[in-house]
């Protein structure tokens, strides 16, 4: 048993130049409408990652009801961000693509088009047979739109979170240490080499590469399990490797700079991924003498390990979260059982925490 709980991707971290820009698209195009908590403050935990200091900045955890992660929106205050010298592309090693769920691809590309999103691929199926395309937002970041069937809410938005990513990595079956064994996508949909029509419209896609899809053979469970939902994790790597995204630059710089997930059982977890050589390289709950980390709307423990290219995967341990701030409504989940998931009625309450794009 390795004892910790794993409830879903509760994020995935992206780096901007303006915050509440940012988040008025994600808003509007993402549907990412639900403001989990909204805090400006010091990251002083971070400094492996920040040159060593602390570093201010405004982060905004927003989520998609309907299902799947949220994004945390993040901009550096008092300290210009350093944008990436060369466009992500296919052999670069870190977080190339966040996966975004879609119910019908058809329709989502469609109703990008009417929008005016920028659309770098017509719908087209992946080695499994399954169609998706990939979309930009407005600072060169890269989506790819994936279907699924798995939906907490019906909103009538074409899209929900997010639903993965896809990671470049130097060696796939080194890495899956990480991804298939402590964050448990064991099951392998497909693993091909090629020169790929689906990648071919991406940076770098008209290169030979390997890509292995993984998901899931158990589900997730946990207080949001339900809401966050099922995702997936394509690996991909190339004969030679590129650079790492976020080399010379920090962490909360431009881009996808982590993958973040729900879970119960912070101690386990920490043993476990010291057994399999991971260790935490940031821990809250060390640096905190075991006390939350208060994010002003929300508290809780979290930590980060690199996967072995460096990309940071977060974990956090949610103790406590506002489902109706106006009337101080505050959920402490340390007195719920760690496996089950918090009842719809509940979660639901957080729709009331939405803010118009």
């Amino acid at each position: 048993m390795k004892g910790y709980v794993i409830s879903g991707i509760q994020q995935m971290g992206i780096g901007v130049v303006n915050v509440m820009e940012a988040w008025n698209w994600y808003n509007r195009n993402f549907g990412m409408d639900c403001r989990v908590f909204e805090e400006e403050a010091e990251a002083r935990l971070m400094l492996p990652y920040t040159g060593g200091q602390p570093r201010s900045r405004h982060a905004v955890l927003a989520l998609n009801l309907q299902s799947g992660g949220g994004f945390e929106i993040w901009q550096y205050k008092g300290r210009e961000p350093v944008p990436a010298k060369e466009p992500v592309q296919i052999g670069d090693l870190g977080i190339l693509f966040c996966k975004i769920k879609a119910k019908n691809c058809n329709e989502a590309y469609a109703r990008f088009r009417e929008t005016s999103v920028e659309t770098l691929s017509v719908p087209q199926q992946n080695p499994a047979g399954k169609p998706g395309f990939f979309v930009k937002d407005l600072y060169g970041n890269i989506f790819q739109i994936v279907e699924a069937n798995d939906w907490f809410r019906n909103e009538d938005k074409h899209t929900g979170g997010s639903f993965g990513a896809i990671i470049g990595v130097s060696d796939i079956e080194k890495s899956r240490t990480i991804y298939s064994d402590i964050l448990g996508y064991d099951q392998v949909v497909y693993d091909s080499t090629a020169v790929f029509p689906d990648l071919a419209a991406l940076p770098g896609g008209d290169k030979a590469c390997r890509r292995i899809l993984l998901r899931r053979s158990v589900p997730f469970a946990g207080p949001f399990s339900k809401v966050l939902g099922n995702s997936e994790i394509e690996l991909i790597s190339t004969p030679v490797p590129g650079k790492k995204i976020f080399e010379g630059r920090f962490w909360g710089d431009p881009g996808f700079i982590h993958l973040c997930y729900d879970m119960r059982g912070m101690d386990e977890l920490k043993s476990y991924c010291e057994s399999k050589g991971y260790p935490f390289t940031v821990d809250s709950k060390k640096a905190h003498e075991g006390n939350s980390f208060d994010m002003g709307e929300a508290a809780g423990h979290f930590s980060y390990i690199e996967d072995p290219d460096g990309t940071l995967i977060e974990f956090v341990e949610t103790h406590k979260v506002p489902l109706l701030k106006k009337l101080g409504w505050y959920l402490d989940l340390r007195q719920r059982d760690p496996q089950k998931s918090l009842p719809d009625w509940m979660l639901g309450m957080m729709r009331f925490s939405r803010v118009k794009a």
